[in-house]
């Protein structure tokens, strides 16, 4: 059995239903957890043996070369430890952006099925049918709105020019009145002096005795 198969739980027989992208991907994140775990380890050992080199080059050179070698292979194991890495990360990468476009072609997909469904009811010959009969209704509305808003005479027709003519006849004899009452008094022809004299009053003594003198008069006609 491969590798891959042991990593992902494979079984290699045909017809074998294979991991989900998203089981895949899980278990590329705890490789690279492992090899980031070996990766420390590595490094703490590298640094060890070149401690002990350092300590051993002059006492013990025997010793600082075994320490030598003994970080070259941990330094070339933690460089194929980085390929590794760098290969996982970008499986990893190519699996997540798969599972993505996966993902949206199958919400596509249900969307597309959904709008299908909904116009599977739909003729667009009816709907054009529909959309005039609405056109239609508006218009109607609209001529309705208009004859309500229209002023009634209950029935009663004028010609308004005819009504407009007698408007302007009247304000124009409106204005003429006005215009005579300004300029009338001054026009009009003062009467004349009389050239007699008044009769003089007569004194009040005479006014009595003609009083008197018509009272019996009434008197005796009256008898």
């Amino acid at each position: 059995m491969s590798l891959f198969a042991k990593m992902f739980g494979g079984g290699g027989g045909k017809g074998g239903k294979g991991p989900s992208p998203q089981e895949a991907i899980q278990k590329l994140r705890e490789t690279e957890e492992m090899l980031t775990k070996k990766q420390e380890f590595l490094e703490k050992k590298i640094e060890q043996e070149l401690q002990i080199a350092k300590k051993n080059g002059t006492k013990n050179k025997r010793a600082a070369l075994q320490a030598l070698k003994r970080k070259k292979r941990y330094e070339k194991q933690l460089a194929q430890i980085d390929g590794t890495l760098s290969t996982i990360e970008f499986q990893r990468e190519a699996l997540e952006n798969a599972n993505t476009n996966t993902e949206v072609l199958k919400n596509m997909g249900f969307a597309a099925k959904a709008m299908k469904s909904a116009h599977e009811n739909m003729d667009i010959d009816k709907v054009d049918d529909l959309m005039q009969d609405i056109t239609e209704q508006q218009e109607l509305a609209q001529e309705i709105s208009d004859a309500i808003s229209k002023p009634v005479g209950f029935g009663e027709e004028f010609d308004e020019d005819e009504l407009l003519a007698e408007l302007d006849e009247l304000e124009q004899e409106e204005l003429d009145k006005n215009l005579l009452e300004i300029g009338g008094p001054e026009n009009a022809p003062l009467p004349n002096v009389p050239s007699s004299s008044l009769p003089s009053r007569p004194a009040k003594k005479e006014e009595d005795e003609d009083d008197m003198e018509d009272l019996q008069r009434w008197a005796m006609e009256a008898m």
